[in-house]
């Protein structure tokens, strides 16, 4: 792998997106640290941390292609809405942003273990005490079974990873987001990296460029940081 920068916890700072590796693609810089001013930096210039574990450097990411969604455009077929309408399901949002997180960072059937570190948890309650960080929740029969979170930055919201615990809980809880999303006039949905998954919810790639032009324009833009609420 061709060297990046090693980034020392101060100054907060970051390499130019656009000249991220091409193998691995995106890879742009490892180090610093995982705090909100780190974080909110990275976000506000199309970067992203991932990294499989907290005995590791913190590896930042801007791929080449961006998956992205508009509010108000996912693709719901007629299955999912009739699970929407049917399924028995309580949408809240920034009511148990705790347990969605733990939710999320819970080892999945097909893997042993999970991205989301201790030090990545803590780092993004921190965003969510300062109104940077939100989440959605899916609740069945009174039980949490599903959800997302994810970072907003003026009109933009940084998905950041869902769960399902029940069959089609995370389709609801995206669809959930992007309706909230399109009432409070967001732009874009930053699902990061595309996946089979979010491909068949309508989400599309663009260049790296194209988002970074569109996140120059949003950071223009005043970020609310008030607690969401879904009427």
């Amino acid at each position: 792998m061709t060297a990046i920068p090693l980034l020392a916890p101060t100054p907060v700072a970051f390499p130019n997106p656009e000249f991220a590796l091409k193998e691995p693609d995106g890879l742009v810089a490892a180090g610093g640290a995982l705090t909100s001013a780190w974080l909110l930096e990275a976000y506000s210039h199309g970067l992203f941390p991932w990294f499989d574990s907290d005995d590791e450097h913190i590896l930042w990411w801007s791929p080449s292609q961006r998956a992205v969604l508009q509010p108000g455009q996912m693709h719901v077929g007629r299955s999912l809405r009739k699970r929407i309408r049917n399924g028995g399901f309580l949408i809240t949002a920034d009511t148990s942003f705790d347990a969605v997180i733990s939710g999320c960072s819970a080892p999945r059937d097909d893997t042993s273990g999970t991205w989301i570190t201790p030090s990545m948890t803590a780092a993004y309650r921190q965003l969510h005490r300062q109104g940077y960080a939100h989440s959605i929740e899916v609740w069945q029969e009174g039980d949490l079974c599903g959800g997302l979170y994810g970072v907003a930055l003026g009109k933009i919201f940084c998905g950041e990873s869902m769960f399902s615990r029940v069959k089609d809980a995370s389709k609801v809880a995206f669809y959930a987001l992007q309706e909230l999303l399109q009432s409070r006039n967001f732009t874009l949905i930053d699902a990061q990296i595309m996946n089979p998954h979010l491909h068949s919810l309508g989400v599309q790639n663009i260049s790296r460029s194209t988002f970074l032009e569109e996140l120059k324009r949003n950071q223009q833009l005043p970020t609310e940081r008030e607690p969401w609420q879904i009427n």
